[in-house]
Formats: structure tokens, sequence, C-alpha cells
């Protein structure tokens, strides 16, 4: 279906689908983007090591070495679509509010459905990729895209 559906739009355009031509680049190129760009995200949400290595599902050593941009390492499915979660997140966040508080938010309780009073880390750390998902989701909702 997927393969359909890359045909159809190179067929169209006479150029590869974005999907296509992401899935041509060397993986190391794409995690190497991807790690720098949650490197940045992380910086600005101020995430304590631990917690930035945890909502990509990395250890903490690896993490190091992902933000000093030593790393030469590959992400996995998982890893990427949290990745690509989070900074979407961080848009989103700064679509909506100033930047102080879009930077600020995920650490700040919460009062919303979702958040039962926790800040947005909290849950995100402790839902894991389902929980990263539905809170993009929220600020998503929040905005008016859903």
């Amino acid at each position: 279906m997927a393969q359909a559906a890359i045909e159809q739009v190179q067929e169209q355009t006479g150029e590869a689908a974005p999907a296509a031509r992401l899935a041509r680049r060397d993986s190391g190129q794409v995690a190497a983007v991807a790690a720098k760009a949650y490197a940045r995200v992380a910086a600005a949400w101020q995430l304590w090591y631990e917690e930035a290595a945890a909502l990509i599902a990395v250890s903490p050593r690896t993490w190091s070495r992902m933000k000093a941009e030593s790393w030469s390492g590959r992400l996995n499915q998982d890893q990427l679509l949290r990745i690509s979660a989070l900074t979407g997140l961080y848009k989103a966040l700064h679509l909506y509010f100033s930047d102080a508080l879009a930077d600020a938010w995920v650490g700040l309780a919460n009062s919303g459905p979702l958040f039962a009073g926790k800040a947005p880390r909290e849950k995100m750390l402790a839902g894991g990729l389902p929980a990263i998902l539905e809170t993009r989701d929220y600020v998503d909702a929040l905005r008016g895209g859903l």
C-alpha cells in the first residue's frame, strides 16, 4: 500500500516522494540530523541527561555522545518516531505560546485532563512513546489542529 502511494507520487510529479527520498538517505545521516535537532529541544526544555535519554529510549552514555556530536550510531524506528514527535511538540508549543512559556511548558504542572496536575515531562517519561504522542496530539488540539 505505501509502496503504491510512493510510486503514484513519483508518476504524478516526476520526482521521488518525501518518504522515498528519506528511505534512500544513509540511516547514519538521518540519525545525526535527528540527534542534533533533539539536542536543541532537550536544551530548550532544560532536561536532565537521564530524562533526555529516557524520552528517546537511549542510554545516558549514548545521549552524552549524541549531544556532543561525537556519535555515529543509528536510531531505530521507535527512536526516530520519538524524536519526530518531540520536535513536533516543540514546534507546536512555539506556535501556540510565547517562546519562554513554550520552553517551560513541559516542566510546569498542568491541570489539563491528560496530565492530572503533573508536568507533561513526567507523563511522557512515565508513559513512553504513547504518552509522547498523546501530549503532541493534546497540544495540536489546543492549537485547533484536531
